[in-house]
């Protein structure tokens, strides 16, 4: 990946932490990061707008909702320091995408192999409900990233419903084809895009939200996540060949 495109997307992440277009956003994350959680009253909370994570040059993107409010938003960086991080990363690290199987807080020493985590909306929502106006507003913020990572993504795993109809629109907006009618959320779907300029394309793989809603019930088992992770792992390797 050239040193440019590295920076650019350091820099976009910049801005990102700095977004205050959300009102309600801005009020309930900060709020959160006042009153803090008992366990975390020791912390001092991001409280910001929670950048992607991971390398400039990733093959896989995983897309999921929005920062947990004593998660990300505590520890300012995705999926870090909440049960729904827990079974992500354990997944990751179990198919040879992560160094570690934790993910504690932002200097634990964790690294993504060749993949980078994002979201549709990155502050931390009430109820962990963004709206639809709140993610429209966060979805430029979502292109520009994918822009930056044509080069070298090949395949995506979005995460949940609402994440699968915040990522279409900003994939169709970052270049590529998305097919009309779009097509419908479920688990293991897998939907090829293609690149009208030529390019390369992108294969985008469905999978349940890591939400303790579906962990816990068993609607989505460890060995389902790693399934699709590993799945769309290969993909992504098959097509940067």
């Amino acid at each position: 990946m050239p040193a440019s495109t590295a920076s650019a997307l350091d820099l976009l992440d910049g801005r990102i932490a700095g977004c205050r277009a959300c009102p309600r956003l801005v009020e309930w994350r900060e709020e959160v990061a006042r009153t803090k959680r008992a366990a975390f009253a020791d912390w001092t909370y991001w409280g910001r707008p929670v950048p992607g994570f991971g390398p400039s040059d990733a093959r896989l993107l995983i897309v999921g909702l929005a920062p947990a409010a004593h998660g990300g938003n505590r520890t300012g960086r995705m999926f870090t320091g909440d049960r729904s991080g827990d079974v992500l990363y354990q997944a990751l690290y179990d198919v040879g995408l992560a160094s570690q199987p934790t993910s504690v807080a932002a200097d634990d020493g964790l690294e993504l192999y060749g993949v980078r985590i994002t979201s549709p909306v990155h502050c931390a929502p009430p109820a962990n409900k963004p709206t639809p106006g709140e993610r429209d507003m966060c979805r430029p913020w979502l292109v520009r990233e994918l822009r930056l990572l044509r080069p070298t993504v090949r395949s995506v795993v979005v995460l949940g419903a609402f994440g699968w109809q915040a990522a279409l629109p900003a994939f169709a907006e970052a270049g590529w084809s998305v097919p009309r009618p779009r097509p419908a959320f479920g688990h293991g779907v897998r939907v090829p895009l293609d690149d009208p300029g030529g390019g390369r394309g992108l294969d985008v793989f469905g999978c349940f939200h890591v939400s303790q809603r579906n962990t816990f019930t068993g609607r989505l088992t460890p060995e389902m996540l790693r399934d699709v992770l590993r799945t769309a792992a290969e993909s992504a390797e098959a097509a940067g060949r």
